[in-house]
């Protein structure tokens, strides 16, 4: 796995958004370094690592807890956007000693709420993969049928990966982190754009709800980056959460 230490201090962890790597975290690792020895790993997969085939968000999670046990780390920040959070999540509820203090930022881990037409898409794509595998005899021809209904029906994220990492993708986005919300008992901040579409705001809601001792802000006029969109106001909150 590919990571960078920068600066000295108390330990924080950032964890990048799925698609993202190193630098997708420079603004604040370039703020922090400066207090903190500010450590940012590619998760597998991502960047500069080697591929994760087929895990999970646990898998990711016990890889990162491996990797902060070899550096011999303890009272560790974590924090995570997007996918990151989820990880964060996961490491939170599962090692509560190692974690002192977590910060979300756009934080997956809640399954979506499902319309009548995403079931709909979804049920009809699985039922033309059955019926037209009776129709199309040739192989190829059906492979690439099939391979042109999934990227008509499938989101952006989900048709740029390499077909290796899809299984993974399917297994991050629908491993529900909900009931591990009551096992956080770290001080937590919770941070969601306004505008965010990836993880909406009433995704943050469910997180501030379930983690007892947090903190829950919406940045106005925001998306799905919100550390990027309003950094002044992004540094703001943190610092303040961070020098209680």
């Amino acid at each position: 796995m590919n990571y960078e230490i920068f600066g000295d201090g108390d330990p924080l962890l950032l964890l990048h958004g799925w698609g993202g790597e190193i630098n997708s975290m420079l603004p604040i690792i370039n703020t922090y370094k400066e207090r903190y020895k500010v450590i940012v790993v590619d998760f597998p997969g991502h960047g500069k690592s080697d591929l994760a085939s087929s895990w999970n968000v646990t898998d990711y999670m016990e890889y990162i807890h491996s990797f902060i046990n070899s550096l011999g780390i303890n009272d560790l920040i974590v924090l995570g956007h997007s996918f990151g959070g989820r990880v964060g999540i996961l490491l939170s509820a599962t090692f509560p000693e190692l974690v002192k203090k977590l910060i979300l930022v756009d934080s997956g881990g809640i399954i979506p709420k499902r319309s009548l037409k995403y079931y709909f898409r979804l049920y009809s794509y699985k039922f033309a993969k059955h019926f037209m595998k009776l129709i199309i005899r040739d192989k190829e021809k059906y492979d690439e049928y099939i391979e042109e209904k999934r990227r008509k029906r499938s989101s952006n994220d989900f048709n740029a990966l390499k077909p290796e990492m899809r299984s993974t993708f399917i297994k991050v986005v629908n491993q529900n982190l909900k009931p591990y919300l009551k096992k956080i008992s770290c001080p937590t901040l919770i941070i969601f754009g306004e505008f965010d579409e990836d993880t909406p705001v009433y995704m943050g809601k469910i997180l501030h709800k379930g983690i007892k001792n947090s903190e829950f802000y919406v940045f106005e006029n925001c998306g799905h980056f919100a550390y990027l969109d309003d950094f002044a106001e992004f540094k703001k909150k943190t610092d303040s959460f961070l020098d209680k």
